[in-house]
């Protein structure tokens, strides 16, 4: 939460997004995700598919759709982010049939741009996004496809498949 808000969220704060993620998946058909690691069992962070926005606190549906993530610190360095973002964009690209994603982050967070680099995202600068300036990256459907296949064998060399 460092680069979003500098802060953990309150009880109270957690229990109002997830209603507010519920009532987006039911109106929009995709939202927040939860990251679980599948040894154990355990929420290690969440991702998105959700539209951006310049300011306001909802999804502005004339705005391109975002893919992000954030992860437990303990659980940094393992792939999982990029994983998750796998999963997340194969959804976005196959079954909301999106032209293109975009990914924005902090400037300072090294971790998402890593994360973004290796999705194949093309960095297209500093943007105003949620009233903030932030690096902003793409990538579009027939960019996906090649990506997508790329990160397949990539994992499958490593071993990492089948941890989140």
């Amino acid at each position: 939460m460092r680069f979003i808000s500098g802060c953990p969220e309150t009880r109270d704060q957690t229990l109002t997004m997830i209603e507010r993620v519920q009532a987006r998946w039911a109106r929009w058909g995709h939202s927040w995700w939860s990251i679980i690691e599948r040894d154990s069992n355990e929420i290690v962070g969440a991702g998105c598919i959700q539209h951006l926005r310049r300011g306001g606190d909802e999804p502005d549906p004339a705005c391109p759709l975002e893919i992000g993530w954030r992860l437990r610190r303990d659980r940094w360095h393992r792939g999982l982010a990029t994983e998750a973002a796998v999963a997340m964009a194969a959804f976005a690209f196959e079954r909301l049939h999106a032209p293109t994603l975009y990914a924005v982050c902090d400037a300072q967070n090294a971790a998402s741009m890593a994360v973004m680099k290796r999705l194949g995202m093309r960095y297209r600068g500093v943007e105003e996004w949620y009233e903030r300036a932030l690096d902003t990256c793409e990538i579009t459907a027939a960019e996906w496809v090649a990506t997508a296949v790329r990160l397949q064998q990539d994992t499958k060399a490593e071993g990492h498949s089948d941890r989140a």
